[in-house]
């Protein structure tokens, strides 16, 4: 179709052909038929595709070096992690004992109440007083000393308004427990805590120290505050002697620093008149225990072996609920175990207990036919003296040669 059909057919492109524009789009299609404007526009067309493969090419090197920078920075933070994991392989305990913390914490009814992350290693030796299963009922033999703590350590937690209107009756803030293994001092400390109705801690010598330097001194001033923050309550170092033993020249640096920190804080107490917080230790080696710890605990009860009196009502207490025949003589048993404890006159109890399985046990072993046919409503027989008989001589046959005896040689205060 030439310009003049074109034209006959519309005045728009008539005007359009006669126009500037039409003449340079005329000029440009008869310079592209030739072969030099060609290779002009070919050149150009690799010059682009030449800036372009250069951006591709500078985009991929950008994206390799950021993925680069990427996986070195998170392998040398697993490195790092790792190695300061290795370097403190107790981290993984900190962390359990912290939850372990927080879940005692929500038990015992406390909340609301921050606490450092030294307080949170120190809350995980918290122990609910009434998750104990231990009474003034379950101590036999020691009625004297219950009335004097009954006196001197609960009634200040009951009914502290007592003791306000003078400085003279004020409560101690160190109560020691001494005598030999096994006579009921733990045992003591718990109905302690239980009857006081105060947050006890049952401070573990393990969580006061810590490998890195200056750690265990926060930890021991984290006792004293974590106690400020849940009084009242009763700090209960069991075997005190074997944590603020008598100090000397030939001591760790670190060991006498937590030590002396320890008595520190521990005076911040006695300073305070309306600090609510009470320390219980017990041990059986009084004679190796500080001397200024000693001074720090004017209330000291002695907690010794039971006389016969006290061992038949020790035994009464542990045979309560046992069947026991009508003619065991406890009282003539008691005479008979003498320096027994009140943890041996339990293990005697065992014993005679243990000799009945064992006769049940041959019973069912025999062979006879009656015994056969009523093998299926044998039932265990009660304890009898026999059984008392066998296990005190196994006892004291067990004894020979390690009894046990209490140093007897007087404490000095200072």
């Amino acid at each position: 179709m030439d310009a003049h059909m074109i034209g006959s057919h519309s005045p728009v492109l008539e005007r359009l052909k006669n126009s500037d524009l039409f003449s340079r789009v005329k000029l440009f299609f008869s310079k592209l038929a030739n072969d030099d404007t060609g290779e002009i526009l070919l050149k150009h067309a690799d010059a682009v595709d030449s800036k372009v493969s250069h951006r591709n090419e500078l985009l991929i090197r950008l994206l390799s070096t950021g993925l680069g920078l990427a996986a070195s920075f998170a392998f040398s933070y697993f490195a790092i992690k790792w190695l300061v994991n290795a370097m403190d392989p107790t981290q993984h305990q900190k962390k359990e004992a912290q939850k372990r913390a927080e879940d005692l914490m929500k038990k015992i009814g406390v909340s609301n109440t921050k606490l450092s992350e030294f307080e949170l290693c120190i809350a995980s030796n918290l122990v609910d007083p009434q998750s104990m299963n231990v009474s003034w009922d379950d101590i036999g033999g020691l009625d004297e000393t219950v009335d004097e703590i009954m006196e001197t350590v609960i009634l200040p937690f009951r009914q502290r308004e007592l003791f306000s209107d003078s400085s003279l009756i004020q409560p101690p803030k160190g109560v020691l427990l001494y005598g030999p293994p096994g006579c009921g001092k733990t045992m003591i400390a718990k109905a302690t805590a239980k009857a006081a109705g105060a947050r006890f801690i049952n401070l573990q010598v393990s969580s006061l120290l810590d490998k890195w330097y200056g750690e265990s001194q926060k930890r021991a001033e984290a006792v004293f505050s974590l106690a400020i923050k849940l009084q009242p309550t009763i700090i209960f170092i069991d075997e005190i002697d074997s944590f603020l033993r008598s100090r000397n020249s030939s001591d760790h640096e670190a060991t006498a620093m937590v030590k002396t920190q320890f008595m520190s804080f521990w005076d911040g107490l006695m300073t305070d008149p309306n600090c609510q917080i009470m320390i219980l230790g017990a041990t059986n080696r009084p004679q190796d225990v500080d001397a200024a710890i000693l001074r720090r605990m004017p209330s000291m009860f002695h907690i010794g072996l039971p006389n016969p009196t006290q061992r038949l009502k020790i035994m009464r207490i542990i045979l309560e609920d046992e069947p026991v025949d009508d003619n065991v003589d406890l009282a003539s048993l008691a005479a008979r175990t003498e320096g027994f404890c009140g943890s041996d006159l339990r293990e005697l109890c065992r014993n005679a207990a243990i000799y009945r399985i064992r006769d049940y046990l041959v019973s069912q072993r025999t062979k006879d036919e009656e015994e056969a046919e009523l093998r299926g409503s044998l039932q265990l027989r009660n304890i009898n003296s026999t059984d008392f008989e066998m296990a005190l001589n196994k006892m004291k046959e067990g004894r020979k040669g390690t009894t046990w005896s209490f140093p007897q040689q007087n404490v000095d205060l200072d």
